[in-house]
């Protein structure tokens, strides 16, 4: 019997990059690349026409860029889209981001032209199978274009808490492929005296994560940088502390530190390394989330923080890109509460409700300061 054929529409305005692309792809007896555009609109085009079951999309294309493509692509015709894109300027680096939060499913870097022969290629087509199998949903496009930031008073009440649990001092959060998308909603559900520091660390390629902090911090309500070693957790109060690239984030004695330490389940930044820290340092009084992507990363960590005594959230099937290691955790007794994307904010909020106010002075300016 024959393999269903993974059929593919490539996007691309360089035309010696197009046949690449189209060439290393049908060489794949399981590939099909059943069309080729040169600019957005006819991406948009051929994708209501073709109705491929994957989309490899450049960023920076004539007519209408890449990123307008995308958020049309995810609003009306909802298809896998794999960005190909450059890393080499901050206002790509930018679209890149904002694909991805319109529902792009990954990002991979174009062949810079030093990598050893064939190894591009190779990555190119296992990329392009694994995101093919992704099932995504429609984003309306009120969600993507607007960064109108959601303000609310409303509090949730109080989550139910076990007699030993102690009042929350942090907040971390895992999350991989479909991430900056489940992030940025995630912190857009948090209002202005949310003032627990956030712990983030966020899988995504290392070339395309330069400057993630930065574009998270102009999109969200909340100050976002990059941790820096010996910074207090308690200092970054009401603040979101992201894992820089090729690093992970330790706390030790309630400070942050960066490791070296080898890769944990191929990933460098490792939400595990940084939950198992959280575990020993702050056990009951710690809340881990932890959002959808591939793999397992931070499966074992929630659940050592679950049997310290903190509260562990995962996000579910039905609102995740992959349920993988949201999935990973739940089956490892993990996570002691499953729930849809939108309602982890507001359960955060409940947990935050009982946390001392802030200070007279950091009041005027709660979420930059």
């Amino acid at each position: 019997m024959s393999v269903a054929s993974i059929r593919v529409l490539v996007v691309e305005d360089s035309l010696t990059m197009r046949r690449h692309l189209c060439q290393v792809l049908s060489r794949e007896p399981d590939i099909e690349v059943v069309g080729e555009a040169e600019d957005g609109r006819r991406a948009i085009e051929l994708c209501q026409r073709l109705r491929p079951d994957i989309v490899t999309m450049d960023m920076m294309l004539p007519v209408m860029t890449g990123l307008s493509a995308t958020e049309f692509i995810m609003a009306h015709c909802p298809t896998p889209i794999l960005v190909v894109s450059s890393s080499t300027n901050r206002g790509e680096l930018f679209r890149t981001y904002e694909a991805l939060a319109a529902g792009a499913v990954d990002v991979l870097e174009k062949p810079r032209g030093d990598e050893p022969d064939g190894l591009w290629e190779q990555n190119f087509v296992w990329v392009v199978k694994l995101v093919s199998r992704i099932r995504v949903i429609t984003h309306p496009r009120a969600r993507l274009v607007g960064l109108t930031i959601p303000r609310t008073e409303t509090r949730p009440a109080a989550p139910t808490r076990s007699p030993d649990r102690q009042a929350c001092q942090v907040v971390t959060i895992g999350a991989s492929t479909g991430g900056p998308a489940a992030v940025v909603t995630l912190l857009r559900a948090l209002s202005s005296d949310f003032r627990l520091p956030i712990l983030l660390v966020l899988h995504i390629a290392e070339p395309f994560a330069a400057a993630l902090a930065e574009w998270l911090d102009g999109v969200t309500p909340r100050r976002v940088v990059y941790a820096r070693a010996g910074d207090q957790v308690a200092a970054m109060a009401g603040r979101v502390v992201m894992a820089p690239p090729g690093c992970h984030m330790v706390v030790r004695d309630r400070r942050l530190h960066l490791s070296d330490e080898p890769e944990r389940h191929s990933c460098k930044p490792s939400v595990d390394v940084l939950f198992e820290s959280i575990a020993r340092e702050y056990g009951a009084s710690a809340t881990a989330c932890l959002l959808t992507g591939m793999g397992r990363d931070g499966a074992s960590g929630m659940r050592d923080i679950r049997l310290a005594g903190g509260l562990t959230i995962a996000q579910d099937e039905q609102t995740s890109v992959v349920y993988g290691m949201p999935r990973e955790a739940v089956l490892l007794g993990g996570a002691e509460r499953v729930l849809a994307l939108d309602q982890i904010g507001p359960q955060l909020m409940a947990v935050a409700v009982s946390q001392p106010g802030p200070r007279s002075h950091e009041r005027d300016n709660p979420d930059r300061g």
